[in-house]
């Protein structure tokens, strides 16, 4: 359960806004003033601190200054009035995640403190590189194969440097886990890292969320914004997609590797900023310039150093590994003994062509488990969980997936090994439901409980009753090799 922090001195704000957030599952500590705000951060430090600007004698500013030294990547959010909003705008381009205006709308509160503990999350989880598959955690890069070797070379050669990287390669093939290991391994592991997919955010919005603006730059804009770029200085922002990022947009990007400065939206000087950028892509660069969809002069500003991720059927050496990786690893997820794959599964597993890739791979061998009714994964397993194109395996029709997991309950209504068949089977089905919830919302747990029909509480209590643990486990599937 993510652990929150709120230093606040109005008891009954604390205390209701507590309220709200235990309500939404999380796990909430409190403190009325700055000294013991950052008591309690020594004292065992929360996932997130949400900080009223406003305090008695040790003012908010004072405190984040405190809390930063104690651990830079402790994200924190900072409440203010509209009346202090300069102080709470320093407090941000000094390394505070974002800031929040009292009276907060509390939808877009809960959806700040998402992003606040997913980006927190991003700077604590360490990417394990070259790794065994006998090691069971979500952000590893697994692989033996020579282009594999190849790749984690150059993020060592790389991570040092202040050099823009541009990383290259299909969906599926874990960019964004390279770039996460190129930052954890940079000089500027102990600063920010944000990361920007400049798909998932509407073209409208893109420009003020990379650079902010000033009161009055457009409808609506009724205060300054300092945007994400400015709220990085100092470390490292990731922008996925980069392929995607709207044209006019892309000068701004070229000016701020050129110059090291931005301006905000209806702002008219040039604010120095210190970031490195990492960039990634699935799309032909060389062709979007042909087609004027892509800057030329950004392209080799971009790609001081190119990382190019191979696909999955260019180091089938690897897929052995992943397949055990991927088996221990959703296993415990599931909660149950790891069954392991017949050789005929395997030798299907190899000879596919996996146009997904790792990501690809990874959700086949999870449907598998599910279809599998704890035996050993069999071939007919692995064709029900494989999305085939051009004839390669199967596509289960609605009627062949139904009749599939009626044989599947008949095979375990049959079975001898426990006395509790409705519940196990219920809890096996209710895992499922809800880790695909989660996956098509992108991990808002608020979304995945209206997508359900339940309140947020009631989807939070099922996460813990299955162990469902998607911070470590549903966002993009998060492994590579």
């Amino acid at each position: 359960m993510s652990s929150i922090l709120i230093v606040d001195d109005d008891d009954q704000l604390r205390m209701s806004f507590a309220k709200l957030l235990t309500e939404e599952g999380y796990d909430i500590r409190t403190a009325p003033t700055g000294e013991t705000g950052v008591e309690e951060v020594k004292k065992k430090a929360p996932w997130l601190v949400i900080m009223d600007v406003r305090l008695p004698r040790m003012n908010g500013l004072e405190a984040f200054g405190e809390i930063r030294k104690i651990d830079s990547t402790l994200p924190v959010i900072i409440m203010t009035a509209f009346g202090t909003t300069d102080t709470a705008i320093e407090a941000t381009k000094l390394g505070a995640f974002d800031y929040i205006l009292k009276p907060f709308d509390i939808p877009a509160v809960l959806t700040l403190i998402e992003q606040a503990l997913e980006a927190g999350r991003l700077m604590r989880s360490r990417v394990e590189m070259n790794a065994e598959p006998d090691i069971v955690k979500p952000d590893v890069l697994i692989g033996r194969s020579d282009v594999m070797q190849e790749v984690y070379k150059s993020i060592g050669r790389v991570a040092s440097t202040d050099a823009t990287v541009l990383i290259r390669g299909e969906s599926g093939t874990g960019k964004e886990l390279v770039a996460r290991a190129i930052y954890q391994h940079s000089k500027r592991a102990d600063k920010a890292f944000l990361v920007i997919n400049c798909v998932a955010i509407p073209e409208t919005l893109l420009e003020s969320e990379l650079f902010g603006y000033e009161k009055g730059a457009f409808t609506g804009a009724s205060n300054r914004r300092v945007g994400k770029i400015e709220q990085a200085n100092g470390g490292t922002v990731f922008l996925d997609e980069i392929g995607d990022m709207p044209i006019s947009i892309q000068a701004k990007i070229l000016r701020l590797i050129q110059e090291r400065s931005i301006e905000r939206l209806g702002g008219g000087k040039p604010i120095p900023v210190d970031v490195r950028i990492i960039a990634a892509t699935n799309r032909n660069l060389e062709k979007a310039i042909q087609a004027d969809r892509f800057r030329e002069d950004l392209y080799y500003r971009l790609k001081v150093v190119s990382v190019v991720l191979p696909l999955l059927r260019e180091r089938q050496g690897d897929i052995a590994l992943l397949c055990e990786y991927f088996l221990s690893l959703f296993s415990m997820e599931m909660n149950i003994d790891n069954p392991g794959m017949t050789d005929k599964a395997k030798g299907l597993i190899e000879n596919y062509t996996w146009p997904g890739n790792v990501r690809e791979l990874g959700n086949a061998i999870k449907k598998a488990l599910i279809f599998s009714s704890g035996y050993p994964i069999r071939p007919s397993d692995v064709s029900y969980a494989i999305s085939e194109s051009d004839k390669k395996a199967i596509i289960p029709s609605t009627e062949s997936i139904e009749k599939a997991a009626r044989q599947w309950v008949r095979e375990i209504l049959a079975s001898k090994n426990s006395k509790d068949h409705f519940n196990n089977l219920m809890d096996r089905f209710g895992s499922v439901v809800l880790s695909e919830a989660l996956s098509l919302t992108g991990g808002n747990r608020s979304n995945a409980a209206k997508m359900l029909g339940m309140s947020r509480p009631t989807l939070q209590s099922k996460l813990e009753k299955y162990n469902l643990i998607f911070e470590t486990s549903v966002k993009k599937s998060n492994v590579s090799g």
